[in-house]
Order: C-alpha cells, then structure tokens, then sequence
C-alpha cells in the first residue's frame, strides 16, 4: 500500500526529483498493464509491488504516481492510497466531449492527407481485426489494436500536436472498465465503426470520415447510458 505516514498525504515524501526516464517508464508500465488486463480500473496499487514489477525506487514511484494522477489515470487517496482510476458515467460523457472534436480532425486530416498504400492497408487490417466475431471479448488484444488503430490514424494526419493532446491513455480506462460487461450486440455495433472510419480514409472522404466518427461516438454514447449504475462505481469512492 501506499502508506500514509503522520498524517501526511499520499502525494507527500515524493523525491524531489525523480529522473523523467524513470517516471515514464512507470506511467509506460502502468498503461500497459491497463491495455493488457494485468491491472483494471478501480484496482487497489500496492507500494511493495510496483516497485519490484517496474524497478523503481519509493520515491520515484511515489513523483511518477503524481504525475499520473494529474493524467487521471490514478487517483490518490489521502488515508487508503492509490488506486487505478474508475470513471463514473459523467466523467465517461466528459471524456468523449472533448475526444469526439479530436478524433474528427485525426480523422480529417488522414483523409485528406491519404497515406501509402502500406499504411492504408495497415489501416484496414487493424480495423478488421477490431471487427473480428469474438474479439471484443478479449480485452487485452482489443485495446491493443484500438490504440494500434488510432496511432496509425493519427500518423496518417501528419499533426504531431494531436498525438499529444488526444487522451487515448484515458480513453483505455473507461475501455477496459466497461467493454466486459457489454452486450455483444454493443461490442458489434462499436467495433463496426473502425471499419467505416477506415474506409472512409482510404476513400480520401474527409466529410465521411467525420461522419464515421460522429456516428461512432454516437453509439458509444448510448452504450454508457445503458450500462447499469455498479459499472460506475469504484470500490475507493
């Protein structure tokens, strides 16, 4: 656990710090261990643990903890510790206001921009994997290949601010924390819409690409509003 001593919070007793490789192989580690299914949101973090699984002093562990906290990746608490973030339904719909504008200029810009016919292909093979019958029930692939998709996307724009500004380690959070308890026509219907995003770039359609996106989002949407209320709810709230 991490342990809060006389009173002090958890972000407290830090390295003053902490060298960068250090914190983002942390940060590096933890997503990968979202994307993989090694760890899930709400999951308790113990001290003991981590610094053995990523090579890490205390303190380096402790500064890299805040700094994904400030990513909303993990939330610290002030008595029980650090926990791998939950999203409640709010935060969700929040989430995909502002990445829904995002990905429809990532989209855009791929479309207009096209591509070589190796990244256009690499584009819809990844989107037929998506697709493929049976695998949204394997989360740790699945979440692996839709960051694959949107980083090839992303590329195809040849806009290096959105690599940066688009939250897809947080968008992996509220991936991993609901795709298991959807049904499978759910799953169907927001795996479908990689497809049509990529074919839609590969046709150079801007406009369509960005309908491919409102559309997708769309049903991502109405996903979280029918989950039930204990998908939301994280064992530290």
């Amino acid at each position: 656990m991490i342990d809060v001593e006389d009173g002090a919070s958890v972000t407290e007793n830090a390295a003053d710090s902490a060298p960068r490789d250090t914190i983002q192989r942390l940060a590096e580690g933890l997503i990968y261990c979202i994307r993989s299914g090694q760890m899930v949101p709400g999951q308790h973090l113990v001290e003991g643990d981590l610094t053995r699984r990523f090579g890490v002093s205390r303190g380096s562990l402790r500064e890299g903890l805040k700094h994904l906290a400030a990513d909303g990746i993990v939330t610290l608490t002030r008595f029980r510790g650090a926990f791998i973030s939950a999203l409640d339904r709010q935060a969700v719909h929040d989430l995909l206001d502002v990445l829904e504008p995002l990905c429809s200029l990532a989209a855009r810009l791929a479309a207009k921009a096209g591509g070589t016919p190796g990244q256009l292909d690499g584009l819809r093979a990844i989107a037929h994997e998506l697709n493929r019958p049976g695998q949204g029930s394997q989360i740790a692939v699945y979440l692996e290949n839709r960051r694959r998709f949107y980083d090839l996307l992303i590329a195809l724009g040849k806009n290096s601010e959105l690599a940066r500004v688009i939250p897809l380690s947080r968008t992996d959070l509220f991936r991993a924390q609901f795709d298991k308890v959807q049904t499978r026509e759910q799953q169907r219907r927001h795996a479908g819409g990689y497809a049509k995003l990529a074919e839609a770039v590969i046709a150079r359609d801007p406009a369509r690409a960005e309908r491919a996106v409102r559309k997708h989002f769309e049903g991502t949407r109405l996903t979280v509003d029918a989950l039930p209320a204990d998908v939301f709810t994280a064992s530290y709230a």
